[in-house]
């Protein structure tokens, strides 16, 4: 069953945060991820957030979590802890 990984977030130093989102995509790819957004224009409907929206779908809960904690996301994840504001959460599909 499908998962998503959905962060939002607010970049706090934007030169410092591109070395971390430059690599995300082939990040995720090798484990199965498939960005479904990376930023974009966002309007907010109902209540308020970041401003920065991305969803990235896995085949799977283990393979969301098999992206998060292998060695080559952890190694740039300080990147984007040190530049920006930001919440993550990882959803099963329907």
């Amino acid at each position: 069953m499908a998962a998503y990984v959905i962060a939002q977030i607010e970049v706090t130093n934007a030169d410092e945060y591109m070395k971390y989102a430059s690599q995300t995509v082939a990040c995720a790819e090798k484990f199965g991820g498939t960005f479904l957004v990376k930023g974009g224009a966002a309007e907010w409907i109902e209540g308020t957030g970041f401003d920065r929206n991305v969803v990235i779908q896995f085949d799977s809960v283990e393979a969301a979590k098999t992206f998060y904690n292998s060695d080559e996301y952890q190694a740039i994840l300080p990147i984007a802890l040190n530049n920006s504001n930001r919440s993550m959460v990882l959803v099963q599909g329907v």
